[in-house]
């Protein structure tokens, strides 16, 4: 049976409905065909932000991820030129004030709103990661961008937990989640770009650290056009020490499958008509 059909035959398909293909790579890959391209793009975040950086903490990600796809890393401004033959773009932990004595980074501007929601809508992929306070994370700007995709971060906020996923979740079912904290996804109900949680907070799960725990959204998705877009509302799940099972701010989330959500969130996201 099909993923599709298994789906409708559970019921599921009209409720959030993913292509196919998106769980895993396309069988029969030929091993000469060009691997789709993430662009881990750094072109909102501060310089001298060092949180994230490819060649720190977010190096064995993206290390991991050179398996099934080709990744590029810039700051370079998001243009039609820098955006050319990418499949999916990485946002992590846009920033909102300086660091030290550097200039203030680039918020989103109307100009990348266009850019980013043109690319989408021609059939790329976005993913847009926040973080919890005190990482310097800019949302106002940002939220006009998730808005249009009928998405927005609201400063609501769930501890450090580990999530064990429905089975019968798309994509991802039965996979564990080590979630380190985060605010929340708002979705716009009717939204045309067809906004629906992927991950919601399960209450019943209990934060391993801290007491917060609202209940919404932590992961959602929108199909915007051709191209498909997720909002996750934590970096640090893909960091190297969460992905180690170090753990982060002395709480670790031992047994969590952080790496196997996002190699298959990438695949969906890279999925879209071609760019």
């Amino acid at each position: 049976m099909t993923w599709r059909g298994l789906l409708a035959s559970i019921g599921l398909e009209a409720c959030l409905l993913l292509p196919a293909t998106a769980a895993e790579p396309p069988a029969g890959t030929s091993p000469n065909q060009s691997k789709p391209v993430i662009l881990y793009s750094r072109y909102f975040n501060a310089l001298g932000e060092n949180r994230y950086l490819p060649d720190g903490n977010y190096h064995d990600l993206l290390n991991r991820l050179r398996t099934e796809f080709t990744v590029q890393v810039h700051a370079e401004p998001l243009t039609d030129l820098t955006l050319a033959g990418v499949n999916v773009v990485l946002i992590a932990n846009p920033s909102d004030l300086a660091v030290r004595t550097n200039p203030p980074p680039h918020h989103v501007s109307s100009a990348d709103i266009a850019t980013l929601g043109r690319f989408v809508e021609r059939g790329g992929g976005l993913v847009v990661m926040g973080n919890q306070e005190n990482h310097n994370l800019e949302i106002t700007d940002l939220n006009r961008l998730l808005g249009r995709f009928g998405l927005q971060f609201t400063n609501l906020y769930t501890d450090v937990k580990q999530l064990v996923l429905p089975a019968e979740t798309p994509l991802i079912g039965g996979l564990r989640w080590g979630y380190y904290t985060g605010n929340l996804v708002v979705i716009t109900p009717g939204h045309p770009a067809n906004p629906r949680p992927l991950i919601l907070n399960d209450l019943t799960q209990k934060p391993l650290g801290g007491t917060r725990d609202t209940p919404g959204a932590l992961l959602a998705i929108a199909e915007p056009g051709g191209g498909h877009v997720a909002v996750v509302t934590d970096s640090g799940w893909l960091s190297d020490d969460a992905l180690s099972g170090k753990g982060i701010g002395g709480v670790a989330v031992r047994g969590q499958d952080n790496f196997e959500i996002f190699r298959r969130l990438s695949h969906w996201l890279a999925a879209g008509s071609p760019p």
